[in-house]
């Protein structure tokens, strides 16, 4: 594994790296493993579903083989499924590659991309985009995403803006009271909104407890360039994320600059999880689960738990996705109740391994 040794331009990121032991390298099969588990879950989400289709019919005509599908097989395919896997996919992946940058810029491994009130803040924007549309998410579906996302950046600006007053140097303890904070300051707001209509709580609840029902590609093409945005530049400074998680003074003294180099990385993570968040809903403990069962199985360095996290974080995502949509059918969980399901033993299990490991 490598590290920086200076910073170049004066940005603190994309460093020349120097050796540093004791991180794991990216074997190649965990990669497999990895897409191997997105080319399972692309297929199963697919095939899956009120209406049952042949497997090896849809892998034909996704690959673009004569498969001997109808007309209305084909539609549901391309216009209901696989929009909505792609959509799935995407959100878990971005959730789980910013809970990984998360983790590495605050020195946590129980942090998520919702630390810094990015939740509170979009619950909020979803809760007022719902009563100012009078009837619901369904009279909305423009206004939803947009005003969670705008009020997604607000809580992430309004923690920089705490965590950094009084000339504080915006640490990584200072960050997190400031997104704690924050977030319950948002989160009284939007009970509040709640309370003056509660005609509307049904359709907020609905959206905060997560759901990835889709009406085509609107939805994957409004996340696409926040994703890929949001990878490039993670992955492009995962040496930098090995070099925060030594702590501030080892990192200056690598010539980094703390406080600039965190502002970047929780900047593009925080606009990476508000996109996905804003049409997704509040999906909780991917970016907790995934990054974190990485480093336990695959290693601890960024170059490893980054890429891994894309992959297996996508995977997740879908078959919690297709556990929603089949396990009450006709009836539909919210997706946020799968990934808690799964979540909340999780985090038993990671406190006991600690507790373990440090007696």
């Amino acid at each position: 594994m490598t590290v920086p040794t200076s910073a170049t331009g004066g940005s603190g990121l994309l460093v020349p790296p120097v050796a540093l032991p004791g991180l794991t390298r990216l074997r190649v099969g965990w990669v497999l493993a990895g897409v191997a588990g997105i080319v399972l879950a692309l297929v199963a989400g697919v095939v899956i579903g009120p209406v049952r289709l042949d497997p090896l019919g849809v892998v034909k005509d996704l690959i673009g083989l004569d498969s001997g599908l109808s007309a209305s097989d084909r539609t549901i395919i391309y216009e209901l499924r696989l929009p909505r896997v792609v959509l799935a996919m995407l959100v878990g992946a971005t959730l789980a590659i910013c809970g990984a940058a998360y983790q590495g810029v605050f020195g946590n491994p129980l942090a998520d991309p919702y630390l810094l009130g990015v939740a509170a803040g979009a619950g909020l924007g979803a809760t007022i985009a719902i009563a100012v549309g009078g009837t619901g998410v369904s009279s909305t579906p423009m206004y939803v995403p947009i005003y969670a996302f705008v009020g997604a950046l607000v809580s992430v600006a309004l923690a920089y803006l705490v965590g950094t007053a009084g000339g504080r140097r915006g640490s990584a303890t200072t960050m997190i009271l400031a997104g704690v904070a924050v977030a319950s300051f948002m989160t009284a707001l939007q009970i509040f909104v709640q309370q003056r209509y509660q005609e509307t709580i049904r359709e907020v609840y609905s959206w905060v407890l997560g759901r990835l029902t889709t009406a085509g590609w609107g939805e994957v093409l409004v996340l696409l360039p926040y994703t890929v945005l949001t990878v490039v530049v993670l992955v492009a400074n995962r040496w930098v994320l090995d070099v925060l998680v030594l702590g501030d003074d080892e990192a200056a003294a690598l010539g980094l600059n703390p406080r600039r180099t965190r502002l970047i990385i929780v900047v593009v993570a925080s606009l990476g999880t508000a996109a996905a968040v804003s049409v997704s809903g509040l999906i909780g403990f991917v970016g907790v689960i995934i990054p974190h069962t990485v480093r336990l199985l695959a290693g601890a360095g960024h170059r490893v738990v980054l890429p891994l996290s894309l992959l297996f974080g996508a995977t997740f995502l879908v078959f919690a996705d297709l556990l929603a949509r089949t396990l009450l059918a006709p009836a539909e969980l919210p997706i946020g109740v799968i990934t808690a399901f799964f979540g909340a033993p999780f985090f038993a299990l990671v406190l006991h391994l600690s507790r373990r490991s440090l007696s």
